[in-house]
């Protein structure tokens, strides 16, 4: 095994740097196996002196090799002729393995410079550690400079939308009430890229391809877009800068991919898009979610919180430091500036992507979308307009919260790909299940998903539904079997105490299944992902209508009936 594992050139800011990086991930056995002697002379080589490395294998030793490599890496660079480098160091959850990245300026060099490290640690074991610096230096020194990072400079505003959930719909609004203001917009989510409100070409462009292709666009006016964590981590952000960014919450999901072990780092990943908004430019952050709103420590630009709550410390403590808040008065979506009485622009009622002010998750969304139109200079009363003609359907905003009728039985489509997903789900369905009827859930995911993950979506569904169905999603098993999802989910499912849960191939069977067996009045739900329009299809030939704002208000009232 060499210890370069994997060089990955990162073309735009990422979790390292502002701006384009060459990461590293190295295999560190052989430096954390070398006696002591072998390591102090690599560190009097590459200027370490006095260092002391620890016994092999020991966490002194990895402390030193952090220190040691970081240390190789600048020699490197100043020996083949670059004056100073910035290098960053990280571990990760394999004790031998560590990720290194440098800003770079030439493609070729800096791939060489990468390689170059590599080497020298495959060299940890010979006789020559000293000499291996050298030829690594001389081999940087000699090679083509190559081209330079192909990160692009947005010529017009650009809103860039972020967080675990919520962040489809959330730009989705934002380009919907920049369409109301009569702006040609341009914006690329996990759907594909849109030009004015039609799909120019499908597939997941929640990366810097979407953002790049939307930008490339010579009419666009305004850009929105939505911006994963997976982009972020494996090609870096394609634009130096954004005008607004938007951080709509922070929560366990994809953990375990990509060195991302905990929800802290996820939360330093999702920051990316806040650190490079421009300082005359607003960063709107979850005011609720506290690592959402500790990223105002690490932003230039102003901050901007949204929360439910008018009462939030955090609300008085960015008011307090001339910030802004968008939060919710006597049921009114309001703005509060420092100095001045609060701003009611709409009521939630009138709000249809709250489901009648129902969803908590979609008053948050909604939030956080009036917050960055205002923030990007979209007027007052499109805003408005914007808001309340935003519909939650499969024109708008296909496969999140739609709601639809068939027959005397409604049904609910939603992606909720995550625990909190699954919970936004559970509290549509509940809003609008009227006293006695029940609540039957197809319940599905996708197989990157952590094994104790798959487990509580399991032991969730099951505590909370009255009947309970597995949905299999053929294409994103992504490396699991169906019976291996089978048995996580239906492990959860037996901690609350429900067994026997079937499961089918397709959600279209899943959801079929659980329509025939529902009585008048009950409610069924689908975590639906992999056959969105063939579910639609299904729906409306079995004379299903997708709900008006008008019905759906009626269901909610008619829920809370005693």
């Amino acid at each position: 095994m060499t210890a370069l594992v994997e060089l990955r050139v990162l073309e735009g800011p990422n979790l390292y740097f502002p701006r384009a990086a060459i990461k590293l991930t190295l295999d560190i056995s052989g430096l954390a196996a070398v006696p002591d002697e072998t390591a102090i002379r690599f560190a009097d080589r590459i200027g370490l002196r006095r260092a002391r490395p620890g016994a092999p294998e020991s966490g002194f030793r990895q402390r030193f090799i952090l220190r040691a490599v970081a240390r190789l890496a600048r020699a490197i660079a100043v020996e083949s002729g670059t004056s100073k480098l910035a290098v960053r160091v990280r571990t990760t959850g394999d004790p031998h393995q560590i990720v290194v990245a440098f800003p770079w300026a030439h493609r070729e060099r800096a791939q060489s410079m990468g390689r170059a490290v590599g080497d020298v640690l495959d060299s940890m074991l010979g006789p020559d550690v000293e000499e291996a610096v050298s030829r690594a230096a001389a081999t940087v020194a000699a090679a083509e400079p190559g081209d330079p990072p192909h990160t692009i400079t947005p010529r017009i505003p650009v809103v860039a939308v972020t967080g675990t959930n919520g962040k489809t719909t959330t730009s989705r609004m934002i380009a919907h009430i920049g369409r109301t203001d009569g702006r040609l917009v341009g914006w690329s989510n996990t759907d594909g890229i849109y030009i004015d409100g039609e799909l120019v070409e499908a597939g997941d462009y929640s990366g810097p391809s979407g953002a790049g292709r939307v930008l490339a666009h010579e009419e666009v006016q305004l850009a929105v877009t939505e911006t994963a964590r997976g982009g972020i981590l494996l090609k870096g952000i394609g634009l130096t800068r954004n005008d607004v960014s938007v951080v709509t919450n922070v929560s366990a999901d994809h953990l375990g991919l990509q060195g991302i072990d905990t929800v802290d780092q996820l939360a330093e990943v999702k920051a990316v898009v806040a650190r490079i908004t421009r300082k005359e430019g607003w960063a709107v952050l979850n005011a609720d979610d506290p690592r959402v709103f500790a990223m105002r420590s690490v932003i230039k630009a102003q901050p901007w919180v949204f929360s439910r709550d008018v009462d939030s410390p955090a609300i008085r403590e960015v008011l307090g430091a001339r910030g802004r808040a968008t939060t919710v008065i006597d049921g009114w979506v309001s703005v509060l500036r420092p100095g001045a009485d609060p701003d009611p622009l709409v009521e939630l009622v009138d709000v249809p992507m709250t489901l009648a002010g129902l969803s908590r998750f979609n008053v948050e969304n909604a939030l956080a979308a009036a917050s960055a139109a205002l923030a990007v200079g979209i007027p007052r009363h499109a805003v408005i307009e914007g808001l309340r003609t935003f519909l939650p359907d499969a024109d708008h905003n296909p496969g999140r919260m739609n709601v639809f009728s068939v027959g005397d039985v409604t049904v609910v489509i939603d992606l909720a790909h995550n625990e909190a997903g699954l919970e936004a789900l559970l509290e549509i369905l509940n809003g609008v299940r009227p006293a006695g009827a029940r609540l039957l859930l197809g319940l599905g995911a996708v197989g990157d998903r952590t094994d104790d993950l798959l487990e509580m979506l399991g032991e969730i569904g099951a505590r909370d539904s009255d009947v309970l169905a597995i949905a299999h999603k053929e294409k994103y098993l992504r490396g699991r079997t169906p019976e291996e999802m089978d048995d996580l989910m239906k492990a959860g499912a037996e901690r609350v105490g429900v067994t026997g849960i079937p499961s089918y191939p397709t959600e279209v069977a899943c959801l079929a299944a659980l329509v025939g067996q529902a009585l008048p009045g009950d409610v069924v739900g689908l975590m639906c992902h992999a056959e969105r329009q063939e579910v639609y299809d299904w729906i409306a030939l079995q004379g299903g209508t997708p709900d008006s704002p008008e019905t759906l208000r009626d269901k909610v009232r008619a829920a809370r009936l005693p």
